[in-house]
């Protein structure tokens, strides 16, 4: 009897210690810090900490400073009230927050080093397959005079691979609060895998231990934070991503929330300054360049769409790519992936080379962790080429040029401008050759524009399927219409019972539809979506205006499932019309003085003859980027007008810079980044993109005699057809009656073969050529038809 009394009393034991560490695992973990916003300035900041019995650890950025209190305890499982309420009765406080601990996970997968030797690294010589680096390294590219910092868990700033490019102003050791990142050294080294090796990968620096002096940015400055050795907070990650942005030009991070599947976080309020600042006020106002691993949540089935890094529009989200070119079984699918480099793959297939802690060299990074510091420095070539890129023009470079190649996936899409784009890949492989070219004569963008529409009037029930449908404008009209879509974001607020169910998909007005969310088999949370912005990258530079469709579907339907849509807000961000500047005097200036018919609120609706609405105003001519036609009217009037349109000025379509209607192949000129060829505006990377040249290839000359002997063979083309037609209508018209039958014999098929076209007419990859029975065919039409043919090609 005993015995069990025992028995029951460990097995109850058990239980209850296991629910208390999985409720501690799941409970939020209070530190004895503060982050304070502060009016009044740094002196103002240490009197409020004096008084209260803080202690100023320091300014974060702006008018947020980091409060430590001694007597709170380090770490507890709740917020201590006391000391929160005498900061917030402080007149000049702002606002305050006690900070929480962060589950923060570092994106490589663990494997043990296969082999000390240093193998080929075998990314950089893969031929067609590879960045193309050598095409940057041509032109003499190197990454000089370009900053990276890798937030990370430290740096060994005197490897000897290292060591000569180390950039100290560029690191500090947030964890310890001092300026040396040195990695902590351990006996188990659970921080060699990003210490070090993401520094290594970044640069491939002149390789004095590791191997071959084989590099992509052998002349960039590098750097380390160290921020993730530690309990990681809002305020250790706004101090990191805030970091000297007028000197580093681009930080890499490799690490987000925990990847298991169920998780859904992001930055909380100091980081998402953090990146605000970033993006406006960083590299003297060009915005710093946020660079991000997407997730190693494969296996898990996650989504990085519930990663609030990578799902953010300010990250230039990066996945990875096998040496084959196939999905690693880590890769997390999203829509927010904006492009792709190497990493590892399956067991037996090559993984990343780069340098290792203790001064040592390893040849097993893997996972995403690889793949951001990769991207971070084929971008610093691009930035090297033009120092004057935006934050924005930079992740254009990349949507323009990336490659999807050879690259293995089952959800290619062609999106509603004609690019492929993929949720495992982005835009597909970055292009290092192509990115400098671009970035050479690049002309920065217009200011970013957000136009925000109110989707949902009232609640929905989501049942088995939701589809929602509405037609926005864009704020046509208004000074945040977006004209060329970037970024879209679905805000969503939506309750679940499961949310790890649901898939959410996102279609634009061309088409393109976007997977938000995945099914995660593991979320089993009812916490459903609190306001969480899913945010897609597949509809680069298309038209926002028109009908927007939301669906929303559970994946595994239970009769007792239940979820309710409470709010769909669309959030368009991207460029306005290619008009002239309001502050110009060529500007045209909207009047009432020629209206002719006013609204209720007394706006203007409609013209006097010879002018067009424009602003809710008239103009006699409209402004480049428009042009005048008849638009619906869709507004209700007290005194009801029958009116069917007005004469409004209408964008351009999206293509064009200045046109002469609405329609794609009405342009009358171009913007900086595309070619006007008849009518229609071809983006640069169309028309530009060429196959590699041999080294001192004259690929300029050969393209001009080319081009000449193009025209030469159209022009005596054109003639001989033009002769020929006229004999053969010639004989046909002396020819009647019986005289005809003599023709009417069975021809052989014969095939056309048209040479010299000019490869502005048609391009080859598209092209397809008809076959034998085709032209079977086409000689059946008729027996005139089949003369015709058979005498041309003679």
């Amino acid at each position: 009897m005993d015995a069990r009394v025992a028995l029951l009393l460990t097995w109850t034991g058990l239980v209850l210690l296991t629910a208390e560490l999985k409720w501690t695992d799941t409970s939020e973990i209070y530190t004895n810090t503060w982050a304070v916003q502060i009016n009044g300035g740094p002196q103002e900041a240490d009197r409020i900490a004096r008084e209260h019995g803080f202690i100023n650890q320091g300014n974060v950025f702006g008018d947020y400073y980091h409060f430590r209190h001694h007597a709170v305890e380090r770490r507890a499982l709740s917020g201590h009230k006391g000391m929160h309420i005498k900061l917030q009765k402080d007149s000049q406080v702002l606002w305050a927050e006690q900070q929480v601990v962060k589950k923060r996970k570092k994106r490589d997968v663990f494997e043990d080093p296969t082999d000390p030797d240093f193998p080929k690294q075998w990314y950089l010589n893969i031929g067609s397959s590879s960045y193309r680096h050598h095409a940057a390294w041509a032109q003499g590219y190197t990454g000089k005079g370009v900053v990276v910092t890798i937030l990370d868990d430290g740096v060994e700033k005197d490897h000897p691979d290292l060591i000569s490019n180390y950039d100290p102003e560029a690191s500090y050791d947030v964890n310890d609060g001092d300026a040396d990142p040195q990695p902590r050294y351990t006996q188990r080294n659970e921080n060699r895998w990003h210490a070090v090796t993401c520094h290594s990968h970044t640069l491939f620096t002149a390789a004095l231990v590791c191997g071959d002096p084989v590099c992509i940015v052998s002349s960039v400055n590098f750097a380390g934070v160290r921020m993730l050795d530690g309990e990681v907070t809002d305020v250790v990650e706004a101090r990191s991503l805030s970091l000297n942005p007028q000197h580093i030009h681009i930080y890499s991070a490799s690490w987000g929330p925990e990847d298991d599947g169920k998780s859904l976080d992001g930055p909380a309020k100091m980081a998402k300054e953090a990146f605000l600042q970033g993006i406006t006020k960083g590299r003297s106002g060009l915005g710093s360049i946020f660079v991000w691993a997407s997730g190693n949540g494969g296996r898990e089935q996650d989504s990085c769409n519930c990663d609030g890094y990578t799902n953010s529009i300010y990250t230039l989200s990066i996945s990875s790519t096998t040496e084959s070119g196939n999905v690693p079984w880590y890769s997390e699918p999203c829509s927010s992936t904006l492009a792709t480099t190497f990493s590892s793959g399956n067991p037996g297939e090559k993984q990343i080379v780069t340098t290792d802690l203790r001064q040592k060299c390893t040849d097993s990074h893997t996972g995403t962790s690889a793949s951001a510091p990769l991207a971070a420095g084929i971008i610093a070539l691009a930035l090297e080429a033009n120092m004057n890129l935006t934050w924005r023009d930079m992740q254009h470079l990349v949507v323009r040029t990336s490659l999807p190649g050879h690259l293995i996936a089952g959800d290619w899409k062609t999106n509603g401008v004609g690019r492929r784009v993929s949720h495992s890949y982005g835009y597909g492989l970055l292009d290092a050759g192509a990115m400098v070219v671009l970035a050479q004569n690049w002309t920065a963008l217009g200011p970013q524009h957000q136009c925000v529409h109110t989707m949902l009037a009232e609640s929905r029930d989501v049942g088995n399927k939701l589809v929602f449908s509405k037609s926005v404008d864009a704020c046509w009209g208004r000074p945040e219409y977006v004209r060329s879509l970037e970024h879209v974001q679905a805000r969503l607020t939506l309750s679940h019972n499961q949310r790890g169910k649901l898939a959410i998909h996102l279609i634009s007005p061309l088409g393109t539809r976007s997977t938000l969310l995945f099914p995660r088999p593991n979320d089993y949370s009812s916490e459903g979506f609190n306001d969480w912005a899913f945010m897609s990258t597949h509809s680069w530079d298309e038209d926002p205006q028109g009908e927007w469709t939301l669906e929303i579907e559970n994946m595994a339907p239970h009769e007792r499932d239940y979820g309710v849509l409470s709010q769909f807000t669309l959030i368009l961000w991207g460029t306005g019309p290619n008009v002239v500047n309001p502050s110009s005097p060529d500007f045209p200036r909207p009047s009432n003085n020629s209206c002719k018919t006013f609204d209720a609120q007394q706006i203007c609706i409609e013209c006097s003859p010879g002018f067009s609405l424009f602003l809710q105003g008239c103009v006699k001519l409209c402004p480049p980027g428009f042009t005048s036609g008849p638009q619906l009217l869709n507004l209700s009037l007290e005194n009801w007008v029958d009116l069917s349109s007005v004469q409004a000025c209408l964008p351009c379509n999206s293509a064009c810079l200045t046109c002469s209607g609405t329609g794609a192949t009405d342009c009358l000129s171009c913007p900086p980044h595309s070619h006007l060829v008849l009518t229609s505006c071809l983006h640069q990377n169309q028309v530009q993109r060429k196959s590699p040249l041999a080294p001192g290839f004259q690929g300029e000359k050969v393209e001009s005699e080319a081009t000449g002997q193009a025209a030469d063979h159209t022009v005596l083309s054109c003639a001989f057809i033009l002769a020929a037609f006229a004999g053969v209508f010639f004989l046909l018209q002396l020819r009647s009656g019986d005289a005809s039958v003599a023709w009417r014999t069975k021809l052989p098929s014969t095939r056309i073969c048209y040479k010299g076209i000019p490869t502005v007419w048609a391009d080859e990859d598209t092209m397809v050529y008809g076959s034998d029975s085709d032209s079977e065919d086409v000689d059946r039409h008729g027996e005139r038809t089949a003369f015709i043919k058979t005498q041309s090609s003679l």
